[in-house]
């Protein structure tokens, strides 16, 4: 009988002496473990971000509002507060600023505002005077400014004493020029008073920067503050690096971002690593079923054969998932590189490294090895000893007790999800597909042997017309479906997610395309990115030969989505009309479906289909929705139109955005005219026509886009690399058959025509198992999103089976032509 020590020194001999054998679990494993531990920093990195403080980092406590919207959300004990960031700045009454400055230890409060203003067309960025304190900033020339001055940077138009006009959020104003500043970030500077009336938020201001009095201890005068400021609504009480997350309103987004990718992304991507790799470890163990049969007959018992396969997994998992995590903090360093270079994340947020998420991807790789081999040990430690060697030549049938009936399930569930899913519009239908694809690949996964013997069934078929070499192919698939199985899966995952994930952009593109091309029947739209002129849309108007002229200023909103208790605050595009809603009949062809644009004025909204679907809302409803400062609303729809996507989800007059965004200039001026007119217009901003127009704005869909293709690049890169991974294992573990055909008549030619034939068999069948997974997937997501079916475009998706089928064969014949070159040399 075995001493109780001898399963350990069988699996460090099996290690020692036949590495091959480890090889494969080993490359899957490490993988899992990258993958994991990039979305695990990301995740972290989100959860920790931050931000120094540097407009603000000379007041040692800072008074804001609050930056997020807040939803209740849920039932009874279940309830929760939703949160989402707000669109814009949410800002507090210019009377607290007294408040904060009347509190013991504190030596003065400043109320601080931004806002954009313009001179001529050059932009500048303003501030009350009080906030050159934390700014440090100095006059040149001249004096501090008093009541109707202004001061300029130096090199600006006009010298001290001159008036000049500035076109600020309340309108064009003449300014004496009081004195010039160092500043060459293009600064105007008012008197306090005179900021706050000209921000556009007449009494409120962005932020309050309280300083400390000598010898007062900054978190004395916090707790000072909170008592008096705190206890107004949405006034919140700041410190440390927290004064640079309420300067920064973009960290709050950078978070989000991260938080999604590391944690949602981050889960889907490690079941798909834990998944795969749990495969390859399982085919690796499988593989070796003749020795475990051997060690069976001999008088192992269960438990030592169990306590081999996990001594294994320990000997190998760990330094898999160690060396794992170095390919893993790249990953993450190139990918935080790229999001903070494209501006979703703020330069001064720093990736964040720990020993946390290193050691759950290799805590995770262990617990995958060590579960896969004992699932996979469950068959061969099992056995009666005197049947294991018997047992271990026969290929198991592709049905389990336990497998089968979860497998069926999960099928039953993926269609289930699929026809809700088809049932919902908006985000929901968005979240319930994300089940159906994660059902379906279970099913893939549980029902591998029984799908793969379908597909060498139906694929063997014309198989068999090709000859010797495709007879023996369709033979072997047929015989053999767990080890086709355990190299289809793997592309099945690939493919799946690689299409789901880019196919639903090209579907969102082309949606959006055909409706900018259709919604927006202007002859010219005029634009500027810093924003045009106050009086840009009269003076279009007022051009020799413009009919009409509207003019749009750009904003987001939040309106309630989903449904009975699961609802949050979802960002919305909206376009604030300046003009009639009959004029925009003329400039934009909206699709409405009920209601009239000719109704639209102050306190009512016109909103796309997916939305009034999604809030189960119609004409005359009333849509709870928040402003971009997070000011609540409820205006009356008045029309429900159906170019949301490419034109913007929410319409409503810019008189009901105005006060509720920093920069309240109109974006665009969309105007019907003659041809001679556009030289004209010049004189106003950028002229460009529909077709320019749409262009430019599908600049703003190029973020997404590339986070959706950086997605299925990491899941299908892995997948892919499981793939040749696993078809690599089964060519080399197929020695002694490939040997057995030479030997018995089967020429070279023939041999590698079979390799070939089953190659293009397992590519074949996991792309279309992928595909229709795929496919499942988009219809539901793509209707309920867009109203639309999803688009494929046909060299993209070729170019993805070309890959897929390359991928397969170069796997395959590789290790095969090696193989029997050592078999040749064999005597």
């Amino acid at each position: 009988m075995f001493a109780p020590h001898l399963p350990n020194g069988l699996a460090r001999a099996a290690i020692r002496f036949k590495p091959s054998s480890f090889v494969g679990t080993f490359v899957a494993l490490l993988l899992a473990a990258a993958i994991v531990s990039a979305c695990g920093i990301l995740l972290e990195t989100g959860i920790r971000a931050s931000v120094p403080a540097e407009r603000y980092a000379k007041a040692p406590v800072l008074v804001a509002a609050d930056q997020q919207a807040h939803l209740r959300a849920g039932s009874g004990e279940g309830a929760y507060d939703a949160t989402t960031p707000l669109p814009d700045t949410a800002r507090l009454p210019e009377s607290l600023v007294r408040k904060a400055a009347s509190v013991p230890g504190a030596a003065t409060a400043i109320g601080d505002v931004t806002f954009p203003v313009h001179l001529d067309r050059t932009p500048l960025t303003a501030h009350g005077w009080g906030s050159a304190a934390l700014t440090g900033t100095r006059l040149l020339t001249g004096d501090a400014p008093e009541a109707g001055d202004v001061v300029v940077p130096a090199g600006a138009e006009g010298r001290v004493g001159d008036r000049i006009a500035l076109d600020t959020p309340a309108g064009i104003r003449d300014f004496r020029i009081s004195g010039t500043t160092d500043d060459a970030a293009g600064t105007a500077w008012f008197t306090d008073q005179q900021a706050v009336a000209l921000s556009g938020h007449p009494g409120r201001v962005d932020a309050i920067a309280v300083l400390a009095a000598p010898g007062t201890p900054t978190a004395t005068l916090a707790d000072q503050v909170t008592r008096v400021v705190g206890r107004t609504a949405d006034a919140q009480v700041h410190t440390g690096d927290d004064r640079g997350a309420a300067e920064d309103t973009g960290l709050a987004g950078a978070e989000e971002l991260l938080i999604g990718l590391g944690g949602s992304f981050g889960g889907v991507a490690a079941m798909v690593a834990v998944f795969t790799a749990a495969g390859t470890v399982a085919l690796s163990v499988g593989q070796r079923s003749r020795e475990f049969a051997l060690l069976r007959a001999i008088g192992a018992t269960p438990r030592q054969l169990r306590r081999t396969i996990a001594t294994e997994s320990l000997l190998v998992a760990p330094l898999a998932g160690a060396l794992g995590c170095l390919p893993g903090i790249a990953l993450a360093h190139w990918w935080f590189g790229q999001l903070r270079a494209k501006g979703a994340v703020p330069d001064a947020v720093g990736l964040h490294i720990s020993w946390l998420p290193l050691t759950v991807a290799t805590a995770v790789t262990m617990v995958t090895a060590l579960c896969a081999g004992y699932a996979a040990a469950r068959r061969p430690s099992k056995t009666k000893p005197g049947l294991a060697l018997a047992q271990s030549t026969v290929e198991r049938s592709p049905f389990g007790w336990i497998r089968t009936p979860l497998g069926i399930a999960a099928l039953i569930g993926g269609a289930v999800f699929a026809g809700v899913a088809a049932s919902e519009t908006g985000e929901d239908a968005a979240n319930a597909a994300l089940g159906v694809v994660m059902l379906f690949m279970l099913a893939v996964g549980l029902l591998g042997p029984l799908l793969a013997r379908l597909c060498a069934a139906v694929l063997g078929l014309p198989l068999r017309a090709a000859g010797a070499s495709g007879s023996l192919a369709a033979a072997n698939s047929r015989t053999n479906s767990r080890r086709l199985a355990s190299a289809i899966t793997p592309i099945v995952l690939a493919m799946a997610f690689a299409s789901t994930l880019v196919f639903m952009h090209t579907s969102e593109d082309r949606v959006i395309a055909h409706q900018q091309r259709d919604g927006i029947i202007a002859d010219h739209i005029v634009s500027a990115q810093a924003g045009l002129a106050s009086d840009a849309t009269a003076r279009a108007a007022a051009t020799p030969g413009v009919s009409t002229a509207v003019g749009l200023l750009r904003a987001s909103v939040l309106v309630p989505a989903g449904s009975g208790g699961d609802r949050w605050l979802q960002s919305a595009s909206a376009q604030g009309v300046i003009g009639s809603g009959r004029d925009l009949t003329e400039v934009q062809d909206l699709d409405v479906r009920t209601g009239s644009l000719t109704g639209l004025r102050p306190g009512t909204v016109a909103i796309d289909t997916t939305l009034a679907e999604s809030a189960h809302l119609g004409t005359g409803d009333r849509l709870a929705l928040r402003l971009p400062d997070g000011t609540g609303a409820s205006p009356r729809i008045v029309a429900v139109y159906g170019r949301g996507l490419g034109v913007s989800l929410v319409t409503l007059p810019a008189a009901d955005l105005r006060t509720h965004v920093t920069s309240p200039y109109a974006s665009d001026v969309l105007v019907r005219s003659t041809p001679a007119a556009a030289q004209k217009l010049t004189a106003l901003g950028t002229v460009t026509d529909a077709s320019g127009y749409a262009a430019a704005r599908s600049q703003d869909r190029e973020l997404n886009a590339w986070a959706n293709t950086t997605m299925a690049a990491v899941l299908g890169g892995f997948a892919a690399v499981a793939a040749v991974n696993t078809l690599v294992m089964t060519v080399l573990d197929r020695r002694r058959e490939l040997g057995m055909l030479r030997l018995v008549g089967s020429t070279r030619r023939q041999v590698m025509g079979m390799i070939r034939w089953e190659a293009l068999l397992v590519t074949v069948a996991g792309t279309a198992l992928g595909t229709g997974i795929a496919l499942a997937t988009l219809n539901p997501m793509m209707k309920g999103l867009t109203g639309e079916a999803p688009y494929i475009p046909p060299a993209l998706y070729g170019s993805f089976v070309a890959a897929t089928v390359a991928l397969g064969l170069a796997a395959a014949t590789l290790p095969a032509r090696a193989a029997l070159r050592r078999t040749a040399a064999r005597p």
